[in-house]
């Protein structure tokens, strides 16, 4: 073997050392630990707000958790298009049964100055205004701004008699839609001077009688067109978790899921039972009434075999994070 070889690894090995750090292969790891925060990027207020989103969003999990031993497992963090109703500045529709009315993304003070100032360039007669309601009554019908489920978000309703006026809906709605200072006004806290508060309490899961179910701060009505909306983006996935029908008369929805059981199934409870595919159940959301402004979820196996406590809490509580 010729002498000069033996020596190529060793020669090799020094050369890539040098290297580590000023050559071709530098160690930047270093440069981390010394880089220093510089002051966020400030967009004027003039801009569109609807071409500006997070680069990378982090999906939050949903809720708080508590942990059931150690065979505790930590929830899957909600789908990034779940868990809102509408993005800061957009405007959507929303219905349970004869009512209808509009889901804005902006604070119930910044939309209740768009409604003042819509009655006026319409030239609406204001019989009464109760700023502290977010009621304006006019020779047209009601339009009022309350809170809506999901944190900086508004409701609108436009009736007369207690009867949607779709005109006026529409008129609102293109407003909205025209709007593009809705975002950036919420975002920068102007509608603290507004006195309509927002919903305070969060979804919470709770047992009684060995029965995991999920109150809801909010009317069954509300309460059912939110969760509608959100199974429907949600629950899109066939043969994981899919919306299968909903029924507005029954305030009730049949999904397909893959429990929380299936999921975690082991190696050696798949060889036992040569099952190594995971299994979708239907299970039916039920939601009812529990006085003004309660509703509760429960989810129940629709076949024979009923559903595990976890599967139960695991399921309600993706549910309860669509709604926060």
């Amino acid at each position: 073997m010729n002498s000069a070889l033996k020596w190529m690894p060793l020669v090799a090995a020094l050369a890539v050392a040098g290297c580590a750090r000023e050559g071709y292969y530098d160690n930047r790891s270093v440069d981390y630990t010394k880089a220093e925060e510089s002051a966020p990027l400030e967009l004027p207020d003039t801009r569109n707000t609807q071409r500006y989103r997070d680069v990378m969003p982090v999906p939050d999990v949903p809720g708080a958790f508590a942990s059931q031993g150690d065979d505790f497992h930590a929830p899957p963090p909600r789908a990034l298009n779940a868990g809102s109703g509408v993005s800061a500045g957009e405007v959507a529709r929303r219905e349970a049964g004869e009512q209808r009315w509009l889901l804005v993304g902006a604070m119930p003070g910044v939309v209740w100055s768009e409604i003042n100032d819509f009655a006026a360039s319409r030239g609406l007669d204001v019989l009464s205004r109760n700023d502290s309601r977010g009621v304006l009554e006019t020779d047209q019908g009601r339009i009022s701004v309350s809170p809506g489920l999901h944190q900086g978000e508004s409701e609108v309703r436009c009736e007369q008699g207690g009867v949607p006026v779709e005109g006026c809906l529409n008129a609102l709605e293109r407003r909205f839609e025209q709007r593009s200072n809705l975002a950036s006004a919420t975002a920068s806290g102007l509608a603290a001077q507004g006195q309509m508060g927002q919903q305070s309490h969060p979804p919470r899961l709770e047992q009684r009688d060995g029965e995991w179910q999920l109150a809801l701060p909010y009317s069954l009505e509300r309460a059912w067109a939110e969760l509608s909306a959100q199974l429907q983006a949600d629950f899109s996935l066939e043969g994981r978790r899919q919306l299968v029908e909903q029924d507005a008369g029954s305030h009730s929805f049949l999904v397909d899921y893959i429990p929380f059981s299936e999921r975690s199934r082991g190696v050696w409870a798949s060889l036992a039972s040569m099952n190594f595919g995971e299994e979708s159940k239907r299970v039916r959301l039920e939601l009812s009434r529990q006085g003004t402004n309660q509703t509760l979820v429960r989810a129940r196996a629709t076949g024979d075999e009923a559903l595990l406590a976890d599967d139960e809490r695991e399921l309600l509580e993706r549910i309860g994070g669509l709604l926060r």
